[in-house]
């Protein structure tokens, strides 16, 4: 699995016109499934999201996690994360999960969130979304599940 984190101050998805998900301050994740991952990735994702050290101390130190400083998520299906732009103009797609299972992994990801005591919005999988976001920072990340064999940029 493959998730972009980017810190916001405030977030928001639309399908259609009408807001689906919004969050005040936290985390905004692009969340990529390929075709071997597993709940163990799922797993291994959450709990790092929900303990990763990204937010300031009083002393301007990113020392808090999402859980310290309160915030919530907005947690949106994106399957082009696996989009493979090596040769020619057109991105593959061959590495993305097909939508069954990308789906099944993607709501058992944001179930372990929630288990971990976080709020979690989502956008609607498979649609056309429109995300709006105020990047704070701005602190992007890109991580990996352990098992996943790209690298970003691979």
């Amino acid at each position: 699995m493959r998730v972009v984190l980017q810190r916001s101050k405030q977030a928001s998805v639309e399908v259609d016109g009408t807001t689906v998900g919004a969050i005040d301050h936290g985390l905004v994740l692009l969340v990529g499934v390929t075709h071997d991952d597993t709940e163990k990735d799922a797993k291994w994702l959450a709990d790092k999201i929900a303990g990763l050290r990204i937010f300031e101390d009083d002393a301007g130190k990113m020392n808090l996690s999402i859980q310290d400083v309160g915030g919530s998520i907005l947690s949106i299906s994106q399957f082009t994360l696996y989009g493979d732009c090596r040769n020619g103009k057109r991105p593959n797609f061959m590495a993305a999960a097909r939508p069954e299972p990308a789906e099944a992994l993607y709501d058992r990801f944001n179930a372990l969130l929630r288990d971990a005591g976080l709020h979690v919005e989502t956008g609607r999988f498979g649609a056309m979304m429109d995300v709006s976001l105020v990047n704070w920072g701005p602190v992007t990340l890109i991580l990996d599940s352990p098992s996943s064999n790209q690298a970003p940029n691979s």
